[in-house]
């Protein structure tokens, strides 16, 4: 396990953890998300019309369905972190924005969602890494065709 770097150094580390989740998606890293994730994550995205499971299952199912959008911004904000008592757990929820462009019927088409992750958080010989993940989506604007017209409802532990 690495070594504490003290609170500060700590929330330093997990505020670079949830930013570097956000670059990987929008740059298409998806080897880079194995320096986010622990290797048996439990991740649900349903809420997004998603799925839910383990970190290979997610990893392979993002590097399918995002190259649908020309481009993606995923921006994390507000973010929230609990450390447990020990410094080697912990909890995060932060916001995010993430507008998307596509082309639909070959006009664009942007297609906005908001909403909260809610993350376990877990110490590792490698750094911070989340050990699990609920995508909270609480709204979305001009939504695909085929998607309903308000998220699919999730209940935050």
């Amino acid at each position: 396990m690495k070594e504490s770097t003290g609170y500060l150094g700590d929330r330093v580390e997990i505020d670079d953890l949830l930013t570097r989740y956000a670059s990987a998606i929008d740059t298409r890293e998806w080897d880079l998300l194995d320096s986010v994730f622990t290797a048996d994550a439990d991740l649900d995205y349903r809420s997004a019309g998603g799925i839910s499971g383990t970190y290979p299952e997610i990893k392979a199912w993002l590097a399918k369905v995002l190259p649908m959008f020309t481009w993606t911004q995923h921006l994390v904000l507000n973010r929230v972190v609990e450390l447990d008592p020990t410094g080697d757990s912990g909890r995060s929820r932060c916001g995010f924005l993430n507008p998307n462009g596509l082309t639909i019927g070959g006009k664009p088409w942007l297609f906005t969602v908001g909403g909260n992750y809610h993350d376990q958080l877990i110490r590792t010989r490698d750094g911070w890494r989340i050990a699990s993940r609920l995508e909270e989506t609480i709204w979305w604007a001009n939504p695909m065709p085929g998607l309903p017209d308000e998220p699919y409802p999730v209940q935050p532990a």
